[in-house]
């Protein structure tokens, strides 16, 4: 299983970018071109369930391995 750290990286390189804010255990990213937010939850360090990066994968619109 991979880190969320891990996990959120793919998505940065693709333009997404963090929201300010989020006091709470989620991050949301958005896109300057692409509709929606991407929503993670948990901290960096934590394992993150397949659930959730087929989750970010269909935020997204990217193949994360």
């Amino acid at each position: 299983m991979k880190k969320n750290r891990e996990i959120i990286r793919e998505p940065k390189q693709d333009g997404w970018y963090q929201l300010p804010g989020g006091k709470t255990g989620h991050r949301q990213f958005k896109h300057p071109s692409k509709l929606g937010r991407v929503t993670v939850s948990g901290s960096l360090g934590d394992d993150m369930p397949i659930a959730l990066v087929k989750s970010v994968e269909k935020q997204s619109g990217l193949k994360l391995t």
